[in-house]
């Protein structure tokens, strides 16, 4: 056939006119979405409390159910309190008992104080009576020793003059008999001897009453020395008195903190029983109850979850080739699913410091021959502007569609 019969030049016009037509799309396609990044990877996020039990026991009263609002501070639950207030009681009966002894131990330290004081001076003066009544008692000793050395000279002497005049009269009486002397001389030798044996009888009781007086001495003695070891051993005693004093007041101190450890029992005890009362710790939507009356629950075992209503954000999920130009502060547009497209208006937050794959459970591991490179996702945070929502029917969970104005 001839190059230019209309059989031939009929499908290549409508195929010259169809890819015109793709492009003419295209262009229009790419011009439309000239500065814009959207994606279907997105989700409304918001702040889901998990509420947990602080302490174990059986559920008591149930105040909420699924999916009911609950203001801040409703009361949710109730945990049976008794056996925590037993253990409240039994310890502020315990910290009354510690504050007792506390103040007991306390009034013996100042008491401690002045009859450490008081016993230290009573101590020093009776060991220097007593020394001093030693230092008499060895003196009258000594002069009892020397009187009695005195009396046995004195005997000494008068037994000597014993001898001499009992001499004397023996050796004048046979001249007396012959009338050789005269009878006066021999009366008076006579006289002298018996002078001399009273004179020794006398000196022989003072050696007797020295000897007397000598041992009551050393009697004054010994008790003088023993009152002086007793007094040394008071003041010893005594002298240890400062060391009495430091462990009264360790057991004052002892006893101080054993008042705070009970006090801290207390606290904990009171702590528990607020505990069985499981308050809303801000105002949201009651969802996930796993819990029913009478049921036996154990500490940190969930109960409900959370969800408050007003605090509600979107993280979309952009491929790092649409980052390039995102940049927080630009104006998004939100499309939500459930609400037949209905659009919000919003603007970036926030960029994600890693990308989806590197925070999830298990990260992909690149470092091995078989790499296939796979383009990632990085969360970006929205934020929607104030007042687009007062019937509260975003959700966290929805499926939306972002677009970022990027230009």
């Amino acid at each position: 056939m001839a190059s230019g019969s209309p059989f031939t030049e009929g499908p290549a016009r409508w195929i010259v006119i169809g890819v015109a037509a793709v492009a003419a799309i295209t262009g229009g396609i790419m011009w439309m979405n000239a500065g814009h990044e959207s994606t279907d990877d997105a989700q409304v996020e918001g702040r889901i409390t998990q509420i947990a039990a602080r302490v174990g026991g059986p559920i008591l009263d149930l105040k909420v159910t699924d999916n009911q609002y609950v203001e801040k501070g409703t009361v949710l639950a109730v945990i049976d309190p008794r056996e925590y207030q037993v253990a409240v009681d039994r310890a502020e009966a315990e910290l009354a008992d510690a504050q007792a002894n506390a103040l007991a131990a306390g009034t013996n330290v100042p008491i401690a104080t002045v009859a450490t004081s008081s016993d230290l001076r009573t101590a020093g003066g009776s060991v220097e009576e007593a020394r001093a009544g030693v230092t008499v008692a060895d003196r009258q000793v000594d002069a009892a020793r020397a009187q009695l050395t005195a009396a046995e000279a004195r005997v000494r002497e008068q037994q000597a003059a014993i001898t001499r005049t009992t001499r004397d009269v023996e050796r004048l009486k046979p001249l007396v008999a012959k009338e050789e002397v005269a009878q006066q001389q021999f009366d008076s030798a006579v006289a002298a001897a018996d002078a001399a044996k009273a004179a020794g009888e006398a000196a022989q009781s003072d050696v007797e009453s020295a000897r007397a007086a000598v041992a009551v001495a050393e009697q004054r003695a010994l008790q003088a020395r023993a009152s002086s070891t007793r007094a040394d051993a008071a003041l010893a005693s005594a002298r240890t008195a400062p060391e009495q004093l430091r462990v009264s007041r360790a057991r004052a101190a002892a006893a101080d903190a054993r008042v705070k450890q009970a006090a801290a029992v207390l606290a904990q005890a009171q702590l528990n029983l607020e505990r069985t009362t499981i308050i809303a710790p801000s105002a949201g939507i009651i969802g996930k109850r796993s819990i029913e009356l009478g049921q036996q629950i154990q500490p940190g075992q969930p109960l409900f979850a959370l969800v408050t209503r007003d605090d509600v954000w979107v993280v979309a999920n952009f491929k790092e080739t649409q980052l390039a130009d995102m940049r927080p502060g630009q104006i998004a547009d939100i499309e939500v699913d459930a609400l037949g497209g209905r659009s919000f208006t919003g603007k970036i937050d926030s960029i994600g410091a890693a990308t989806g794959a590197r925070f999830s459970l298990l990260p992909p591991e690149n470092a091995t021959g078989n790499y296939v490179k796979v383009v990632q996702r990085v969360p970006v945070k929205i934020v929607l502007d104030p007042g687009q929502d007062p019937e509260h029917q975003l959700r966290p969970g929805l499926s939306v569609v972002p677009t970022v104005h990027t230009k």
